[in-house]
């Protein structure tokens, strides 16, 4: 229920004076009175504010970004080659048969020379590859959508979990910094049958 509005003193004046000039529509009925506001009582007691902040009951800010990064996805995945290659490829040892350079590539021109070069390795009997993607650069323009750091270097692992790349690949992982760390993959191909 919306309380009352009163009038302040000017407004009740101008009131007035435009109700002397006016006819009532029926002369019979009572002209009512406005009622004046009661003054308001003064509190009691003052009322303490602690001291705050904007935002300091909110619960903590999260990234936007609900996938973690790929080189956390990467290493959770679970490791399907031989485990002592495996760690010697993690750790650099093991040198790459072939490698492709994608970075400067569009994602149109990037996706066909990626299945070619992997397909085309697994054809010449090649085990390990190494895929170079960039690190990418940082485009976001500051809008309401926040754009990936490195579109290649995010969809080139998608791309590789799917047909027909999946049934040629054996493990994918982040190369050592010596063959590219975050801006390269090592691929590990499957044997020819």
């Amino acid at each position: 229920m919306r309380r009352p509005r009163h009038l302040s003193a000017e407004e009740k004046a101008l009131w007035d004076r435009v109700a002397d000039r006016t006819t009532p529509m029926d002369p019979q009925r009572k002209r009512e009175e406005p009622v004046t506001p009661q003054p308001a009582k003064p509190k009691s007691k003052k009322t303490v504010v602690d001291r705050f902040e904007v935002g300091q009951g909110a619960p903590p800010r999260r990234s936007n970004d609900i996938l973690p990064g790929i080189t956390e996805r990467l290493s959770v995945s679970p490791v399907n080659m031989d485990h002592k290659s495996f760690g010697k490829m993690k750790r650099g040892k093991l040198k790459p048969e072939a490698k492709i350079d994608l970075h400067g590539m569009t994602m149109a021109e990037a996706h066909p020379e990626l299945v070619a070069f992997i397909l085309g390795s697994q054809s010449l009997g090649r085990r390990l590859v190494l895929v170079i993607t960039g690190k990418g650069k940082d485009r976001d323009d500051g809008g309401p959508i926040p754009t990936r750091h490195g579109v290649l270097r995010h969809q080139v692992p998608q791309w590789l979990a799917l047909p027909p790349l999946s049934q040629a690949i054996l493990q994918v992982t982040p190369a050592h910094l010596r063959h590219g760390g975050h801006g390269a993959y090592y691929v590990y191909l499957r044997k020819r049958r």
